[in-house]
């Protein structure tokens, strides 16, 4: 009989083997079966730093084994647009359900897409269809590969189970704020995509979803580009899952030429700070910080009218150049596993209304855009970023020189007042919030933090609006899906919006009882 084990204490600085010893004398010497559940850090008290633990335990063998899912014969060809969390989990799934789907991708494999992204950090050399936006894996290839929600679903396990079972660290399937890292996530990718193509999937890389043929409002094939030979082909389908990620804005633009009904959306843009991790672990830690992992955080700030928060904090991570189109200085953050990097980096954002940048469709899009374009400029044209200490930038003053905090940016940065690239709503909400946040992460408003322009792409600009049946309201079998369609945010919500598409198409009736998420516009 399994038994389980909650909130039990092991000092910072301990290992699991505490634990497991731990459990097996709870268990009378003898464990048959041992399964870490949850794991978090309390670091309330920086006198007493613990790590809280949660096991199932018997002391006889037991199984963890999931029945099999149904599978469908003879499933209709399925195409995925896009590679991203969504569409590969959705491929997973349908593969899991007997499908053998079709997954079109603009951007190259991992492999060819890690030296086009390589090339741009190094020489700065932008390909539009592969970079850190598009390309296997979508934009979490280079990310920190957080895994943690703030949605309560109930796909989340699953999507845990398969980046587990396709090569992630086991301990994601336990630990509080999980992640991969950008280096597991590669190899990740590629067990993905084998298993997709021993099921009998397919993979059609440098592909780009250029239009849809229809008859009375139902879609009946994909229409898509070789990116290289500039090729047209046709995919005769019986549904097309739309997972094209939050920066596809020419297919943005072909999905309303084509007469898809689309909204426009609130959404938030800032810059990446960057501290020393050190400084960060001590804040947070104290001196229990030499015996634990980088630390994180999360905050936010209503100390101006609009409200400041930070988002996808890389813990001894990287800032890295993350734009897909010419003329534009997009960042967004990156690290690896181990987290061992010098600096930590986050998203520093405020949030927008339509107010600031109009209300057509495209207004926001076009917004996000002349901010890039205005950080290309400041940063010399040649896709460095512009970047200023935050002493700095609170006073006004170009900065002349670097603090205690060094760039971590591929592609270089060039002093430049981010005053003249951001919007003026987000300069002086970043003036009154960082302030406000030191008081709660001492540090955390050193005149030496570095500010590096711009995050844009917090998330997408538009949604293409679907109905309960999880189908475009203007052409049935087209199932926008994920980040890039407006109905979700991360890694995790949006593997999961993937498997719920995914269980749709397979059986509608079954699927009815559970609701889609609540999007505020």
């Amino acid at each position: 009989m399994i038994k389980r084990l909650v909130n039990v204490k092991i000092p910072a600085g301990k290992g699991e083997d505490e634990l497991y010893k731990l459990v097996k004398k709870k268990a009378g010497g003898r464990l048959g079966y041992f399964r870490i559940l949850k794991k978090s850090l309390d670091a309330r008290d920086k006198g007493n730093i613990h790590w809280l633990y949660s096991v199932a335990y018997s002391p006889d063998k037991e199984s963890d084994d999931k029945p099999p899912l149904e599978k469908l014969k003879n499933a209709p060809t399925v195409c995925v647009i896009g590679s991203g969390p969504s569409g590969l989990c959705c491929a997973v799934r349908l593969c899991e359900r007997g499908y053998s789907p079709v997954i079109l991708e603009r951007g190259k494999s991992v492999d060819e897409r890690t030296l086009a992204v390589d090339m741009f950090f190094s020489e700065r050399k932008l390909d539009i269809n592969c970079n850190v936006q598009f390309g296997e894996g979508g934009a979490g290839t280079f990310s920190d590969g957080k895994l943690n929600t703030q949605t309560k679903d109930g796909y989340n396990r699953d999507i845990l189970e398969i980046f587990a079972r396709f090569g992630a660290p086991e301990e994601i399937l336990y630990l509080n704020k999980p992640h991969i890292g950008s280096d597991k996530l590669k190899v990740v990718l590629k067990n993905i995509r084998a298993y997709i193509e021993g099921c009998g999937g397919r993979f059609l890389f440098n592909k780009k979803f250029v239009g849809f043929d229809s008859s009375d409002s139902e879609l009946k094939s994909v229409i898509f580009c070789d990116v290289i030979s500039g090729e047209e082909g046709e995919l005769p389908v019986s549904a097309a899952v739309l997972a094209v990620g939050h920066s596809a804005r020419d297919t943005f633009r072909m999905l309303h030429d084509s007469g898809l009904y689309m909204e426009p959306r609130d959404f938030a843009v800032g810059v990446r700070v960057e501290h020393l991790s050190e400084r960060i672990s001590f804040s947070q830690y104290g001196v229990a910080c030499k015996l634990l992992p980088a630390a994180d955080y999360k905050l936010v700030s209503h100390a101006h009218e609009r409200t400041v928060f930070t988002f996808c904090m890389c813990p001894g991570g990287v800032v890295i150049p993350a734009a897909s189109e010419d003329g534009g200085v997009v960042v967004n953050g990156m690290s690896d596993f181990a987290r061992d990097g010098m600096n930590s980096n986050s998203a520093l954002m405020v949030q927008l209304s339509r107010a600031d940048f109009g209300e057509g469709l495209f207004d926001g899009m076009e917004f996000q855009r002349t901010i890039e374009e205005r950080a290309f400029a400041a940063g010399g044209r040649t896709y460095r970023a512009p970047c200023q200490l935050f002493g700095d930038f609170a006073r006004d003053r170009v900065s002349d020189k670097f603090g205690e905090v060094l760039p971590t940016y591929a592609a270089g940065v060039q002093f430049a007042p981010l005053s003249e690239v951001l919007p003026a709503v987000a300069v002086e909400a970043f003036k009154t919030a960082v302030p406000d946040m030191g008081r709660r992460l001492k540090g955390f408003d050193s005149a030496d933090a570095l500010f590096t322009g711009v995050e844009s792409r917090f998330s997408s600009p538009v949604r293409i609006v679907r109905g309960a049946d999880r189908q475009s309201v203007s052409l049935k079998n087209l199932y926008p899906c994920g980040e890039g369609s407006g109905y979700s945010g991360g890694i995790t919500s949006s593997a999961a919006d993937g498997i719920k598409t995914a269980e749709y198409i397979y059986n509608p009736v079954s699927y009815t009882h559970l609701t889609l998420p609540t999007i505020r516009l």
